[in-house]
């Protein structure tokens, strides 16, 4: 029983097909409602009406959270899954970045987050095991001159997705936490900077790539995997940690 924040495009749809092709319930959350909605129609037409359901949802807003995690146990049942994985980016050097700016990067990335671990903790202690998984960037490991806000609030993530996790081990409560750090992944958040920078889808593929040791960009899949594995069994001992997936750019 899994609730995936960001559901209705890119990584967060992906995240929610994943967990449900492995025999999830799933609750796609997203401010664009329906967006959140249509990720929910597909996995219920691969897997059975009861698979999957949506619901608009703002992560900065807390009483939306309590929403959302009452249709999670009204609908689901229970849960035993959150994956905070809104997020977004914002413009600007430390000179030029706009402070309404900064306030909204923190708002989404690290404030929705923190309100969504106050909010679904109780139901999902009713339901341990469980595990939850805060999606960061490598971003938060490695800084940029030109995205101090982006940087900022992703090392955020990083750091609390810590004391949760001491939290909830130190009170027995069976729930993991752990962060996933990628570098760029080709979700439509790429077709707004190829839009924004004037380029080629597929020129910037290439720019990007050759950034990466591996020398191509990740897909969606690939982030979705290690979702899988933080909300499975198989990563029972694992908590407090960070999964970098950055085709090893943090190894330079």
């Amino acid at each position: 029983m899994a609730l995936v924040t960001g559901a209705a495009q890119g990584l967060g749809a992906q995240h929610c097909k994943t967990l449900a092709a492995e025999g999830a319930k799933v609750l796609c959350t997203d401010i664009n409602g329906d967006g959140a909605a249509e990720t929910a129609a597909a996995i219920n037409a691969e897997h059975g009406e009861g698979t999957a359901w949506s619901i608009q949802h703002d992560v900065t807003d807390r009483a939306q959270w309590d929403a959302a995690v009452a249709m999670a146990r009204d609908e689901m049942r229970g849960l035993n899954v959150l994956v905070n994985n809104a997020g977004i980016g914002v413009a600007g050097n430390i000179e030029t970045c706009k402070l309404e700016d900064w306030h909204r990067c923190f708002a989404i990335n690290v404030d929705g987050i923190f309100y969504g671990c106050q909010a679904a903790l109780p139901l999902m202690r009713e339901h341990a095991p469980g595990s939850i998984i805060n999606i960061s960037s490598i971003a938060g490991l490695i800084a940029s001159d030109t995205m101090p806000a982006y940087n900022a609030s992703k090392a955020s993530v990083w750091m609390l997705s810590k004391s949760i996790a001491l939290h909830c081990a130190k009170n027995n409560m069976q729930i993991r936490c752990n962060s996933v750090h990628p570098t760029f992944v080709d979700t439509p958040i790429l077709d707004g900077t190829a839009k924004h920078h004037n380029l080629d889808k597929g020129v910037l593929l290439e720019k990007l790539a050759r950034q990466i040791p591996l020398k191509f960009v990740g897909e969606p899949s690939d982030i979705a995997n290690a979702v899988l594995y933080l909300a499975s069994d198989e990563s029972r001992f694992m908590t407090g940690a960070e999964l970098k997936l950055d085709g090893g750019i943090s190894a330079m």
